[in-house]
């Protein structure tokens, strides 16, 4: 594959400073998610959690993140992109201090549960930002590049300051790390622009709270393997989808849903995000059940990949403009789909490692490659004014897909075992990448 080199996009010293600002968040963001899960042990000791209850401090984490991402980034759409960025950083610093202080599990939950909030108001709002602030074209396809580079280096610097953090000071350290950081931000954030925001607001009330409820009903459902919260979350997605037909002002105008960008683009995303996480989870338990290596050496194994991650954002922007984000989407996911199928035949050998390593360099490269391309392809082509809902769609199918990724493959792990589950994960990415290649095929 040969690049096109492209002129350098300018960017006035004002974007530059906006960039910074909302790199950064997104930066910010993507450690918070992954920092605290090498000192969920030592969080359980320190505040009286069973290892039972453990993935209470994943779950309130994740229930807000993912139920309320769409609301909020409509929400940025029609009260200032900026102002609903503030109050989400302002509110990851207060939640970080309130969970750095926490004595007791209630404390603890209520922090993680602000923190997964904020996420949903900041992850929108900053990436609309990005996309308003820089063009259609060549710069905003480089500047999502940038992004997806720092957010997936972002999850593998998270896990590392974690486990560090925890061995020099303590696992509240990963809380109060936050702090300074988004003080920082939310003051710096004044060099971004404030959006334009339309004459009518009239909030669309019912179909916030059917799609909220619907979102964390799906995602309770996965995470607690329940019957009723599927059903619930069933009901309450079909009603909102009556309400968005009927509404005068719907909060996802099914015109936008219509989109074969926004669908099909969204879709692709979703296969990302809930495959790629699922195989690094499967590959964790390998390497350390199968092949005995500490906690320590695991992450090292990858670490060394995910430099691929970041390569993969920056050339991504520079593929998008030579060959389309579609393009890039499909190929994305077949090179993270073939890499995976080596995984399935590895044996309980360390010599599998120089199989292991090269596959996983080759995936994460696909995987981030492809990140990029779904985010230009689910926002281009819309005005500004729903450049929030746009983005809040993919922030959605980014936090659903992680959700619902792990539980489903690892359920067919048990059942099947390791190796099914891996190949089931090739299959779907596979026939994801084809059918997205035949639905956003150019007319």
């Amino acid at each position: 594959m040969t690049l096109v080199a492209l002129p350098p996009a300018r960017f006035t010293p004002r974007q530059r400073a906006a960039l910074a600002v909302l790199l950064g968040a997104g930066f910010l963001l993507s450690i918070d998610f992954s920092i605290l899960n090498v000192a969920l042990p030592q969080v359980g000791t320190g505040v009286g959690l069973d290892v039972g209850e453990l993935p209470w401090v994943s779950t309130a984490f994740v229930l807000p993140a993912a139920g309320f991402t769409l609301v909020c980034g409509r929400l940025a759409d029609l009260a200032g992109r900026r102002r609903v960025f503030r109050t989400g950083m302002a509110l990851l610093a207060a939640a970080s201090l309130l969970g750095g202080v926490a004595t007791n599990p209630e404390l603890l939950l209520t922090a993680r549960a602000l923190q997964g909030f904020a996420t949903a108001m900041t992850l929108p709002a900053a990436l609309s930002l990005l996309t308003t602030t820089f063009a259609e074209g060549a710069g905003r396809d480089r500047v999502l590049g940038l992004n997806g580079a720092l957010l997936s280096g972002g999850f593998t610097v998270g896990a590392l300051a974690g486990g560090t953090l925890v061995d020099l000071l303590s696992w509240r350290a990963a809380f109060f790390v936050n702090v300074p950081v988004a003080v920082a931000i939310l003051l710096a954030s004044r060099v971004v622009a404030e959006s334009t925001r339309p004459d009518r607001t009239r909030p669309d009330l019912p179909g916030a709270v059917a799609v909220s409820g619907g979102l964390l009903a799906l995602v309770y459902a996965v995470i607690a393997s329940s019957l009723v919260a599927a059903a619930v979350a069933v009901v309450l997605l079909v009603a909102f989808a009556v309400v968005e037909r009927r509404s005068p002002a719907p909060l996802v105008p099914p015109r936008i849903l219509g989109r074969r960008t926004v669908k099909w683009g969204n879709f692709g995303g979703l296969v990302l995000f809930a495959v790629e996480p699922a195989v690094i989870y499967l590959t964790t338990l390998y390497l350390q059940r199968v092949l005995g290596l500490s906690p320590l050496v695991t992450g090292l194994v990858f670490g060394v990949p995910g430099l691929a991650s970041v390569a993969a954002g920056v050339l991504a922007g520079r593929a998008i403009g030579r060959f389309g984000s579609r393009v890039l989407l499909a190929a994305g996911l077949v090179v993270q789909g073939l890499a995976t199928l080596p995984l399935a035949f590895l044996g309980p050998d360390r010599t599998a490692l120089l199989i292991l390593v090269p596959a996983l360099f080759a995936g994460f490269f696909g995987h981030v490659s492809a990140i990029v391309a779904f985010t230009v392809t689910a926002t281009s082509g819309l005005p500004d004014e729903e450049q929030g809902l746009a983005t809040g769609l993919t922030s959605m199918t980014q936090q659903v897909g992680i959700t619902v990724g792990i539980p489903v493959l690892g359920a067919v792990a048990v059942l099947g075992g390791t190796p099914l589950a891996l190949g089931v994960a090739v299959a779907v990415t596979l026939a994801s990448a084809v059918l997205i290649t035949v639905k956003l095929k150019e007319q």
